[in-house]
Protein backbone atom coordinates (compact mmCIF):
# COMPACT_ATOMS: atom_id res chain seq x y z
CA UNK A 1 0.00 0.00 0.00
CA UNK A 2 2.87 2.37 0.88
CA UNK A 3 4.27 2.15 -2.65
CA UNK A 4 0.98 3.39 -4.08
CA UNK A 5 1.20 6.73 -2.30
CA UNK A 6 2.02 9.46 -4.78
CA UNK A 7 4.91 11.79 -4.04
CA UNK A 8 3.33 15.25 -4.09
CA UNK A 9 5.13 18.58 -3.85
CA UNK A 10 2.90 21.29 -2.37
CA UNK A 11 3.95 24.89 -3.08
CA UNK A 12 2.33 27.22 -0.56
CA UNK A 13 1.61 30.86 -1.41
CA UNK A 14 2.52 33.74 0.91
CA UNK A 15 -1.03 33.88 2.36
CA UNK A 16 -0.40 30.44 3.93
CA UNK A 17 1.87 32.12 6.49
CA UNK A 18 0.97 35.81 6.51
CA UNK A 19 -2.23 37.49 5.38
CA UNK A 20 -2.22 40.95 3.72
CA UNK A 21 -2.48 43.75 6.28
CA UNK A 22 -1.10 41.71 9.18
CA UNK A 23 1.92 42.98 11.11
CA UNK A 24 3.62 39.59 11.07
CA UNK A 25 3.77 38.74 14.77
CA UNK A 26 4.72 35.18 15.63
CA UNK A 27 1.19 34.54 16.97
CA UNK A 28 -0.39 35.77 13.68
CA UNK A 29 1.90 33.61 11.60
CA UNK A 30 1.31 30.51 13.75
CA UNK A 31 -2.47 30.96 13.41
CA UNK A 32 -2.18 31.10 9.60
CA UNK A 33 0.17 28.12 9.56
CA UNK A 34 -2.37 26.13 11.60
CA UNK A 35 -5.11 26.80 9.00
CA UNK A 36 -2.68 25.70 6.28
CA UNK A 37 -1.55 22.59 8.15
CA UNK A 38 -5.16 21.47 8.65
CA UNK A 39 -5.35 20.99 4.86
CA UNK A 40 -1.98 19.22 4.82
CA UNK A 41 -3.04 16.94 7.68
CA UNK A 42 -6.14 15.93 5.68
CA UNK A 43 -3.89 14.92 2.76
CA UNK A 44 -1.74 12.81 5.08
CA UNK A 45 -4.84 11.25 6.68
CA UNK A 46 -6.23 10.27 3.25
CA UNK A 47 -3.28 7.86 2.89
CA UNK A 48 -2.92 8.71 -0.84
CA UNK A 49 0.10 11.02 -0.77
CA UNK A 50 3.68 11.33 0.41
CA UNK A 51 4.00 15.07 0.84
CA UNK A 52 6.87 17.51 0.45
CA UNK A 53 6.05 21.10 1.38
CA UNK A 54 7.67 24.21 -0.04
CA UNK A 55 6.73 27.81 0.76
CA UNK A 56 7.35 31.50 0.17
CA UNK A 57 9.33 33.67 2.61
CA UNK A 58 9.00 37.25 1.27
CA UNK A 59 7.55 38.95 4.37
CA UNK A 60 9.81 36.98 6.74
CA UNK A 61 13.01 37.81 4.83
CA UNK A 62 11.79 41.40 4.52
CA UNK A 63 11.46 41.58 8.31
CA UNK A 64 14.88 39.98 8.88
CA UNK A 65 16.42 42.54 6.50
CA UNK A 66 14.66 45.35 8.39
CA UNK A 67 16.00 43.97 11.69
CA UNK A 68 19.48 43.84 10.09
CA UNK A 69 19.17 47.45 8.95
CA UNK A 70 17.84 48.77 12.26
CA UNK A 71 20.42 46.97 14.41
CA UNK A 72 23.41 47.28 12.06
CA UNK A 73 25.40 49.38 14.57
CA UNK A 74 24.86 46.79 17.33
CA UNK A 75 24.92 43.41 15.53
CA UNK A 76 26.66 42.64 12.24
CA UNK A 77 24.13 42.40 9.38
CA UNK A 78 24.01 39.16 7.37
CA UNK A 79 23.97 38.71 3.57
CA UNK A 80 20.62 38.22 1.87
CA UNK A 81 21.22 34.49 1.20
CA UNK A 82 21.91 33.95 4.94
CA UNK A 83 18.62 35.74 5.76
CA UNK A 84 16.96 33.24 3.40
CA UNK A 85 18.49 30.37 5.40
CA UNK A 86 17.22 31.95 8.66
CA UNK A 87 13.70 32.20 7.24
CA UNK A 88 13.74 28.52 6.18
CA UNK A 89 14.45 27.55 9.79
CA UNK A 90 11.79 29.89 11.18
CA UNK A 91 9.01 28.76 8.85
CA UNK A 92 10.09 25.11 8.94
CA UNK A 93 9.85 25.14 12.74
CA UNK A 94 6.29 26.54 12.62
CA UNK A 95 5.22 23.96 10.01
CA UNK A 96 6.86 20.98 11.73
CA UNK A 97 5.40 21.68 15.15
CA UNK A 98 1.90 22.63 13.96
CA UNK A 99 1.56 19.68 11.58
CA UNK A 100 2.85 17.27 14.24
CA UNK A 101 0.30 18.57 16.78
CA UNK A 102 -2.56 18.18 14.28
CA UNK A 103 -1.44 14.66 13.35
CA UNK A 104 -1.31 13.73 17.06
CA UNK A 105 -5.03 14.61 17.22
CA UNK A 106 -5.63 12.26 14.26
CA UNK A 107 -3.67 9.41 15.89
CA UNK A 108 -0.76 9.81 13.44
CA UNK A 109 1.75 11.59 15.67
CA UNK A 110 4.41 8.96 14.91
CA UNK A 111 4.96 10.28 11.34
CA UNK A 112 8.39 12.01 11.21
CA UNK A 113 8.49 15.61 9.92
CA UNK A 114 11.75 17.32 8.95
CA UNK A 115 12.83 20.65 7.49
CA UNK A 116 15.79 20.59 5.12
CA UNK A 117 17.74 23.85 4.85
CA UNK A 118 17.92 23.79 1.07
CA UNK A 119 20.50 25.23 -1.33
CA UNK A 120 19.43 25.72 -4.94
CA UNK A 121 22.11 25.81 -7.63
CA UNK A 122 21.92 28.64 -10.17
CA UNK A 123 24.18 29.47 -13.12
CA UNK A 124 26.59 32.34 -12.42
CA UNK A 125 26.25 33.21 -16.14
CA UNK A 126 22.43 33.51 -15.85
CA UNK A 127 21.30 36.72 -17.59
CA UNK A 128 19.45 37.72 -14.39
CA UNK A 129 22.81 38.66 -12.84
CA UNK A 130 23.25 41.32 -15.56
CA UNK A 131 19.78 42.72 -14.93
CA UNK A 132 18.61 42.58 -11.28
CA UNK A 133 14.84 43.15 -11.03
CA UNK A 134 13.56 41.67 -7.74
CA UNK A 135 13.00 44.31 -4.99
CA UNK A 136 14.02 43.22 -1.47
CA UNK A 137 14.22 44.78 1.98
CA UNK A 138 13.43 48.28 3.24
CA UNK A 139 12.75 51.52 1.37
CA UNK A 140 15.51 54.14 1.38
CA UNK A 141 15.74 57.87 0.69
CA UNK A 142 17.60 58.78 -2.50
CA UNK A 143 20.59 59.87 -0.41
CA UNK A 144 20.75 56.55 1.51
CA UNK A 145 20.29 54.63 -1.76
CA UNK A 146 23.24 56.37 -3.44
CA UNK A 147 25.40 55.70 -0.37
CA UNK A 148 24.57 51.97 -0.40
CA UNK A 149 25.27 51.82 -4.11
CA UNK A 150 28.76 53.28 -3.69
CA UNK A 151 29.68 51.56 -0.39
CA UNK A 152 28.17 48.09 -0.86
CA UNK A 153 27.73 47.88 -4.63
CA UNK A 154 23.96 47.34 -4.27
CA UNK A 155 21.72 47.79 -7.31
CA UNK A 156 19.08 50.32 -6.25
CA UNK A 157 15.96 51.33 -8.15
CA UNK A 158 13.13 53.74 -7.51
CA UNK A 159 10.00 51.73 -6.61
CA UNK A 160 6.74 53.18 -7.99
CA UNK A 161 7.06 56.53 -6.21
CA UNK A 162 7.34 54.86 -2.79
CA UNK A 163 11.08 55.33 -2.32
CA UNK A 164 14.27 53.54 -3.34
CA UNK A 165 14.86 49.81 -2.88
CA UNK A 166 17.57 47.31 -3.45
CA UNK A 167 16.97 44.99 -6.40
CA UNK A 168 18.63 41.59 -6.78
CA UNK A 169 18.81 39.00 -9.57
CA UNK A 170 16.11 36.33 -9.95
CA UNK A 171 17.99 33.49 -11.69
CA UNK A 172 16.52 30.22 -12.93
CA UNK A 173 16.90 27.22 -10.58
CA UNK A 174 19.08 24.45 -12.07
CA UNK A 175 19.23 21.86 -9.27
CA UNK A 176 18.03 21.30 -5.70
CA UNK A 177 21.37 20.51 -4.09
CA UNK A 178 19.86 18.49 -1.20
CA UNK A 179 17.56 16.48 -3.51
CA UNK A 180 19.06 13.13 -2.46
CA UNK A 181 18.56 13.91 1.24
CA UNK A 182 14.92 14.88 0.54
CA UNK A 183 14.36 11.69 -1.49
CA UNK A 184 15.75 9.51 1.29
CA UNK A 185 13.58 11.19 3.92
CA UNK A 186 10.46 10.68 1.78
CA UNK A 187 11.39 7.01 1.20
CA UNK A 188 11.65 6.66 4.98
CA UNK A 189 8.02 7.97 5.24
CA UNK A 190 8.92 11.43 6.50
CA UNK A 191 7.00 14.58 5.63
CA UNK A 192 9.58 17.08 4.39
CA UNK A 193 9.64 20.89 4.30
CA UNK A 194 12.21 21.95 1.68
CA UNK A 195 13.38 24.72 -0.66
CA UNK A 196 11.62 27.45 1.34
CA UNK A 197 11.50 30.87 -0.32
CA UNK A 198 12.86 29.46 -3.57
CA UNK A 199 15.88 28.02 -1.74
CA UNK A 200 19.23 29.57 -0.82
CA UNK A 201 20.82 30.58 -4.15
CA UNK A 202 24.30 29.10 -4.62
CA UNK A 203 26.72 28.85 -7.54
CA UNK A 204 29.26 26.10 -8.13
CA UNK A 205 32.98 26.87 -7.96
CA UNK A 206 34.30 23.55 -9.22
CA UNK A 207 32.70 21.01 -6.89
CA UNK A 208 32.21 23.58 -4.11
CA UNK A 209 29.25 25.86 -3.41
CA UNK A 210 29.16 29.62 -2.74
CA UNK A 211 26.09 31.60 -1.64
CA UNK A 212 24.95 34.52 -3.84
CA UNK A 213 22.58 37.40 -3.17
CA UNK A 214 19.56 36.62 -5.34
CA UNK A 215 15.93 35.53 -5.03
CA UNK A 216 14.75 32.48 -6.97
CA UNK A 217 11.06 32.41 -7.87
CA UNK A 218 9.49 30.03 -5.34
CA UNK A 219 7.12 28.39 -7.84
CA UNK A 220 9.94 27.65 -10.30
CA UNK A 221 12.07 26.31 -7.43
CA UNK A 222 9.08 24.22 -6.30
CA UNK A 223 8.83 22.74 -9.80
CA UNK A 224 12.57 22.01 -9.81
CA UNK A 225 12.15 20.26 -6.45
CA UNK A 226 9.20 18.23 -7.77
CA UNK A 227 11.23 17.06 -10.80
CA UNK A 228 14.40 16.39 -8.79
CA UNK A 229 12.58 14.12 -6.29
CA UNK A 230 10.50 12.36 -9.01
CA UNK A 231 7.16 13.67 -7.73
CA UNK A 232 4.02 12.61 -9.58
CA UNK A 233 1.92 15.63 -8.54
CA UNK A 234 2.82 19.32 -8.23
CA UNK A 235 0.18 21.24 -6.25
CA UNK A 236 0.44 25.04 -6.28
CA UNK A 237 -1.68 26.78 -3.65
CA UNK A 238 -2.47 30.46 -4.09
CA UNK A 239 -5.28 32.91 -3.23
CA UNK A 240 -7.63 32.10 -6.14
CA UNK A 241 -9.51 28.84 -6.61
CA UNK A 242 -8.78 28.40 -10.34
CA UNK A 243 -6.59 29.66 -13.15
CA UNK A 244 -8.71 32.15 -15.10
CA UNK A 245 -8.69 33.59 -18.59
CA UNK A 246 -9.47 37.32 -18.89
CA UNK A 247 -9.06 37.62 -15.10
CA UNK A 248 -11.19 40.34 -13.45
CA UNK A 249 -12.97 41.26 -16.68
CA UNK A 250 -16.60 40.57 -17.72
CA UNK A 251 -15.19 37.76 -19.97
CA UNK A 252 -13.51 35.98 -17.03
CA UNK A 253 -13.56 32.21 -17.41
CA UNK A 254 -12.27 29.60 -14.96
CA UNK A 255 -10.30 26.61 -16.26
CA UNK A 256 -10.92 23.19 -14.68
CA UNK A 257 -8.98 20.72 -16.85
CA UNK A 258 -6.46 21.75 -19.51
CA UNK A 259 -3.65 20.09 -21.41
CA UNK A 260 -0.10 21.38 -21.30
CA UNK A 261 -0.50 22.54 -24.93
CA UNK A 262 -3.56 24.64 -23.99
CA UNK A 263 -1.68 26.06 -20.99
CA UNK A 264 1.23 27.06 -23.28
CA UNK A 265 -1.16 28.71 -25.73
CA UNK A 266 -2.90 30.77 -23.01
CA UNK A 267 0.49 31.64 -21.51
CA UNK A 268 1.78 32.87 -24.88
CA UNK A 269 -1.38 34.94 -25.35
CA UNK A 270 -0.49 36.82 -22.14
CA UNK A 271 -3.48 35.76 -20.02
CA UNK A 272 -1.49 35.50 -16.78
CA UNK A 273 -0.12 38.43 -14.79
CA UNK A 274 3.64 38.60 -14.20
CA UNK A 275 4.51 38.14 -10.54
CA UNK A 276 1.21 36.40 -9.69
CA UNK A 277 -0.30 33.66 -11.90
CA UNK A 278 2.32 33.68 -14.68
CA UNK A 279 5.16 31.93 -12.77
CA UNK A 280 2.68 29.38 -11.39
CA UNK A 281 1.43 28.41 -14.86
CA UNK A 282 5.01 28.43 -16.22
CA UNK A 283 6.11 26.13 -13.37
CA UNK A 284 3.15 23.80 -14.04
CA UNK A 285 4.02 23.64 -17.77
CA UNK A 286 7.67 22.83 -16.95
CA UNK A 287 6.61 20.08 -14.54
CA UNK A 288 4.40 18.29 -17.08
CA UNK A 289 6.99 18.68 -19.84
CA UNK A 290 9.62 17.14 -17.55
CA UNK A 291 7.45 14.03 -17.12
CA UNK A 292 5.19 14.94 -14.18
CA UNK A 293 1.77 13.30 -14.04
CA UNK A 294 -0.33 16.34 -13.18
CA UNK A 295 -0.01 19.88 -11.93
CA UNK A 296 -2.85 21.41 -9.91
CA UNK A 297 -3.36 25.12 -9.14
CA UNK A 298 -5.99 26.16 -6.60
CA UNK A 299 -6.63 28.05 -3.36
CA UNK A 300 -5.53 26.78 0.04
CA UNK A 301 -9.05 25.96 1.24
CA UNK A 302 -9.73 23.84 -1.88
CA UNK A 303 -6.46 21.86 -1.76
CA UNK A 304 -7.91 18.46 -0.82
CA UNK A 305 -10.86 18.77 -3.23
CA UNK A 306 -8.52 19.87 -6.04
CA UNK A 307 -6.34 16.77 -5.60
CA UNK A 308 -9.53 14.72 -5.98
CA UNK A 309 -10.35 16.61 -9.21
CA UNK A 310 -13.35 18.43 -7.65
CA UNK A 311 -11.87 21.95 -7.66
CA UNK A 312 -9.02 24.05 -9.01
CA UNK A 313 -7.23 23.78 -12.36
CA UNK A 314 -5.58 20.50 -13.35
CA UNK A 315 -2.94 20.50 -16.08
CA UNK A 316 -1.92 17.20 -17.70
CA UNK A 317 -0.26 15.98 -20.92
Amino acid sequence: MTNEKKVTVIALGGNAILQPGQRGTFAEQMKNVETTCQQLAQMVESGKYKIIITHGNGPQVGNILLQNETAKDVAAPMPLYVCGAESQGLIGYMMQQTLHNLLVDKGKGEIPIATVVTQVVVDKKDQAFQNPTKPVGPFYSEEEAKKLESEKGYHIKEDAGRGWRRVVPSPDPIEIFEKEAVRQLVEARSIVVASGGGGIPVVKEGEKLVGVDAVIDKDLAGERLAVDVNAKIFLVLTDVDQVKLNYKTPQEKGLSQITVEEAKKYHAEGHFAKGSMEPKVRAAIRFIEAGGERAVITSLDKAVDALDGKAGTTITK
